[in-house]
């Protein structure tokens, strides 16, 4: 039996991916056979979440017995074939062809064309010249944002050099960089402050701009989705209300943004089409970008971000490198994060450069030569953000880390606060039943559509798989069964008051996005139910004609991917009964890192054993492209 046929008759492939592999075998019916499949492959790749298909290794894409071809003949097979072009030069745009091979990868052409506009795009920004004036002039500011009282960050590893107030603060140091760099990486953890440095930095800006007598800096505040946008802006906003208190100018403050937007809408989105209204030859209008949750940014979304970004705009990065990789194609982040180091030390020009500001460096904090990549990055190690009633470090990072003998030990002996293991606990709707029988209560008496959304923010059903019983569209139908049966107000079918709602597909028209929560509720004017969702104000929800949604669904329950960018008071992490693939490191760090105040972690020791063992990853030639690459 050939491979295509073996994949179809195993059910592992989309209809998508077999059309693919039919037309090509229409219009040249001698292509072989493990040239179609790989076609196939490579399309199927792409919905799993890799930039290619690496035939080297194809049982990373698929599990069971197949009769895979040898690699290296797979490979000479591959690059032998008119569909496939093979490039030789890394920055010129591949051969009119389907295909393409490079890295060892196979790539749909477009994809391939993605990478290769991103990596261009990033070492452009990267590289652009900026103006940093007198630095010694922006030192007074500087202290004032970063006094020495914190330069002794728990967990830095130079915090206790004998060096200047901030020179072990590595808050300081991103917002120093920022001065050099068009391109800036801020990652870390939650809680180590990347917004608070986000806003210390742009005050920084403004103060620049002031003392060169220029207008104040044109900033953009966006993320991923429209939750994570606000949320963003809510911490920026708390940070620089606290600001004047330590003597920085009010005024200053005062020019920073308050709302954030997400990256469709800030790239400008046009009905019914792919394409964006800000790109390279209408860049966006502003100085500085930053955006927030850049793990969640796929491969495409990411591409035409770079693109519309302009020569002499700042790009500022936020993530977290040991969240969950974006739902769509491509490892952004991790790639980028691979050419750029890990983020520990300063270039040694960089470091002489902002000595006015960040005094004299220990040796082992400056590296000893510049990093290939055209930027600079900052991993925050420091935590600040950490509540009374969750202790949630230690078993964060043990799960980060993939130590799953520690992270169990921590569970099952419950001395840290607020987290609760339920082992071998399948059903939430059982074990929770209390609370949350109160909180769709409190949904339903909400006063107004703004209330309504933000009780929405304090408790969330996670789910590992969407499937099953223990799966997401499982315990929404459970869900839905228990509250439309009640006493109810009315409203347009299949969508009751209380009911939350999200976003399955990203609708232009509508100007909702994949993952967009919304909340169903009646006035009571006979009206029936209408479909709010948040805008670019909080205190100003949008609302909908529940019929004229895009693609929604409940949600009461959702899987951890979809409720990445987002933070809850209260979370209940269900595990399935069975382990899949999808249960990894990453997925289970992400999500009892959605809780604020209280962990519930339901499921089996040895499921959890397992997923801690499984750490993702993706096959993508960005990091190579950009530089020197780490392993």
């Amino acid at each position: 039996m050939s491979l295509l046929a073996a994949l179809v008759r195993a059910g592992a492939l989309r209809a998508l991916d077999h059309a693919l592999a039919q037309s090509l075998r229409r219009l040249d019916p001698d292509t072989p056979d493990a040239v179609l499949a790989a076609a196939a492959l490579a399309s199927y790749a792409v919905a799993q979440g890799h930039a290619g298909f690496d035939p080297a290794q194809p049982e990373r894409l698929l599990d069971g017995a197949l009769p895979w071809p040898g690699a290296a003949a797979w490979s000479a097979q591959l690059q032998a074939s008119p569909w496939v072009a093979a490039t030789h030069d890394p920055e010129a745009e591949a051969m009119q062809a389907p295909l393409v091979w490079e890295h060892g990868l196979l790539y749909l052409r477009r994809y391939r064309e993605y990478e290769r506009r991103l990596a261009q795009g990033l070492q452009r920004i990267g590289a652009a010249p900026l103006e940093t004036g007198d630095l010694a002039g922006l030192a007074p500011v500087f202290a004032q944002l970063f006094p020495a009282a914190e330069g002794a960050g728990q967990g830095d590893l130079f915090a206790a050099a004998p060096a200047g107030p901030v020179a072990g603060d590595r808050q300081a140091r991103a917002a120093a960089l920022a001065l050099r760099h068009a391109l800036l990486l801020v990652t870390g953890g939650p809680g180590t402050g990347k917004t608070t440095t986000v806003a210390r930095l742009l005050v920084l800006l403004a103060a620049q701009a002031h003392a060169a007598g220029r207008a104040p800096p044109r900033v953009a505040l966006a993320a991923p989705t429209g939750r994570a946008a606000e949320r963003m802006a809510e911490s920026l906003r708390g940070a620089v209300q606290a600001l004047p208190q330590q003597g920085v100018d009010a005024a200053l403050c005062a020019q920073l943004p308050t709302t954030g937007t997400t990256l469709h809408r800030l790239l400008g989105v046009i009905p019914e089409s792919p394409r964006f209204r800000h790109h390279a030859d209408n860049p966006l209008p502003y100085d500085t970008v930053v955006v927030d949750e850049a793990s969640m940014i796929d491969l495409p979304l990411m591409a035409k971000l770079v693109d519309a970004v302009a020569d002499g705009t700042r790009l500022v990065l936020l993530g977290d490198p040991d969240q969950l990789p974006s739902v769509e194609a491509g490892d952004v982040l991790a790639a980028i994060l691979r050419a750029a180091g890990d983020g520990s030390r300063v270039a040694a020009a960089d470091a002489q450069a902002l000595q006015p500001l960040l005094g004299t460096l220990p040796p082992a904090a400056v590296a000893a030569s510049p990093a290939g990549f055209a930027g600079a990055r900052v991993q925050l190690q420091r935590g600040y953000r950490q509540s009374a009633a969750l202790q949630l470090a230690p078993l964060a990072a043990a799960m980060r880390d993939g130590d799953a003998a520690r992270a169990l030990a921590l569970l099952r002996e419950g001395t840290l606060s607020g987290v609760h293991f339920h082992e071998g606990e399948d059903d939430p709707l059982q074990a929770w039943r209390a609370p949350l029988q109160r909180y769709w209560a409190a949904l339903a008496a909400a006063p107004d559509p703004a209330q309504a959304l933000a009780v929405a923010g304090r408790l969330r059903l996670l789910t590992a798989v969407r499937e099953g019983p223990q799966g997401a569209r499982g315990l929404n139908a459970r869900i839905e069964a228990l509250l439309s049966g009640a006493p109810a107000r009315g409203g347009t079918p299949g969508h009751f008051h209380g009911r939350l709602v999200i976003v399955g597909e990203n609708s232009y028209r509508h100007g909702l996005f994949n993952g967009d929560v919304g909340i169903c509720l009646d006035d009571g004017s006979g009206r029936g139910t209408t479909a709010w969702f948040p805008g670019d104000d909080p205190a100003a929800p949008r609302p909908f004609h529940p019929a004229a949604l895009p693609a929604h669904e409940s949600a009461f329950a959702m899987t951890v991917h979809k409720a990445q960018g987002s933070e809850f008071d209260e979370v209940w992490l269900q595990l399935p009964r069975r382990d899949a693939r999808v249960l990894g490191r990453e997925l289970l760090y992400t999500g009892i890192t959605r809780a604020r105040h209280a962990l519930h972690l339901a499921g089996d020791a040895a499921l959890i054993d397992a997923a801690l063992a499984r750490h993702a990853s993706r096959w993508s030639g960005l990091a190579q492209r950009l530089g020197r690459a780490r392993g």
